[in-house]
């Protein structure tokens, strides 16, 4: 007939109690969204709590059978000696038992009217209690041991293990948010060189001083290797270029005066143009090198944009047109620039167009819709670039798909590189409906542009 009192079973229900389900996929997002600190330490504080609350479950559950227990054994003694004192004397004053309580519980009741003894855990008005009865005749004879201060203490003692609990989630979290917010530094500190790295930086690198070894460093450690390995690499083929461009200059003199020395004709004319297609493309090639090696630097001052696209226009000697978009009407838009690299950026764009599209080629005039900032778009009516270069962006000696002509493949490289040295953003698109290829051209804001001199 013995009991437990409902305190285990109230923490197991609050433990085992359903939780909603559209909470928790809500939970685990916000939690997935947080830093790597927040995680660990949010981690940290789960565990530990969990660790404090079980426990807690078990010390109590523990300690409630032990108390029992020894109620019990306390209350059967103290009921077996009262017996011996009721059938030798008749009385049980000064014993600690009574003869037919009011208040013993019913279950024991029916258990003494069988004939047997037992234990019985009981709440009542008074606390808590342990009960042991017998049969003495046709009486009853119990004894109540009260467990209120007992179990008093018990409730404390959880109350001080779920203080200490908390206490050691104070002591815990703030190290450990330290050494989280270490963790989640060095690795955005390798995320961001290993950007920079691939942004073009090959000088970055992620372990600038020695640290601990650990998962981390050792992520760095390759970083850093990996970075190098391609910076080296690299730095080869930007030499090898460089070299070969260079070598090539003094024998290609020859080539030009020997070919100044031939008679008119068809033969003269053809080697004169493979000439200076050879010469075009070692100019290309050391400026691609010096672009590579990024010793170039831009002369920046303002500029009116209109009148330089129409210079580039006319030198260049194509048929394109310089238009102002829909939403543009100002002429007199000024650019702060490096004019003879902008007007270098326009004429491969334009010249690209001309080769491997089909006309009209419109260079157009705007400004961003978002940004504020001027734009300039080439556009043919071709077939468009290709998806490998929308993809990977322009590649050395490569044209693209072959309806779009063929070339060294090095102009829109070219373009691009410079534009990256005025601070200049240029992305290649098709426009819609085969509506043909379009290069843009963002440039960078500057300063105010002052009154024009007269």
């Amino acid at each position: 007939t013995d009991r437990d009192g409902p305190r285990l079973r109230v923490q197991v229900a609050a433990l085992t109690m359903p939780v909603r389900a559209s909470s928790c996929p809500k939970a685990w997002s916000w939690y997935l969204s947080r830093s790597l600190r927040w995680r660990i330490a949010g981690l940290v504080a789960a565990a530990t709590c969990v660790a404090v609350l079980v426990l807690q479950m078990l010390v109590d559950r523990a300690s409630r059978a032990f108390e029992l227990e020894q109620s019990r054994i306390i209350a059967t003694g103290t009921l077996d000696r009262a017996a011996v004192s009721y059938a030798r004397t008749g009385l049980v004053e000064g014993t600690g038992a009574a003869l037919d309580a009011a208040d013993v519980p019913g279950q024991l009741r029916t258990l003494v009217g069988q004939g047997r003894r037992g234990t019985h855990y009981a709440e009542g008005p008074d606390g808590p209690a342990m009960w042991a009865a017998r049969p003495a005749g046709r009486r009853i004879l119990s004894v109540r041991h009260s467990l209120g201060a007992t179990l008093g203490d018990l409730e404390a003692f959880n109350a001080s293990i779920l203080r200490a609990g908390l206490l050691t989630i104070v002591v815990v979290l703030p190290p450990v948010w330290l050494v989280a917010g270490q963790m989640s530094r060095r690795l955005r500190t390798a995320a961001s060189t290993a950007r920079r790295i691939a942004a073009g930086d090959l000088d970055a690198r992620i372990s600038a001083k020695p640290r601990p070894f650990d998962e981390i460093a050792e992520i760095s450690g390759a970083v850093d290797t990996m970075a190098a390995s391609l910076q080296a690499r690299l730095r080869s083929e930007q030499r090898f270029t460089a070299d070969v461009a260079h070598e090539l200059r003094t024998p290609l003199m020859g080539l030009v005066t020997a070919a100044e020395l031939l008679t008119d004709g068809e033969a003269e004319r053809y080697v004169r143009d493979r000439v200076r297609t050879l010469c075009a493309l070692v100019e290309d090639l050391l400026e691609i090198s010096r672009l590579d090696a990024g010793v170039e630097r831009a002369d920046l001052q303002h500029c009116g944009l209109v009148p330089l696209l129409e210079e580039v226009i006319e030198h260049v000697a194509v048929p394109a047109t310089v238009l102002l978009a829909p939403t543009t009407d100002a002429t007199d838009i000024r650019v702060w620039t490096d004019p003879r690299r902008l007007e270098r950026i326009v004429a491969n764009l334009v010249l690209n167009a001309h080769r491997h599209g089909r006309p009209p080629v419109t260079v157009t005039v705007g400004l961003d819709a978002e940004t504020g900032v001027p734009t300039v778009s080439v556009r043919d009516r071709g077939p468009g670039f290709p998806a490998g270069l929308l993809d990977e962006g322009p590649l050395r000696f490569r044209t693209g798909a072959r309806e779009r002509g063929t070339g060294h493949g090095l102009g829109l490289t070219i373009a691009l590189g410079q534009a990256h040295v005025v601070g200049a953003t240029l992305t290649f698109g098709n426009a819609p409906g085969n509506g043909g290829a379009v290069a843009l051209i963002r440039l960078p804001r500057g300063p105010a542009v002052g009154p024009t001199p007269h």
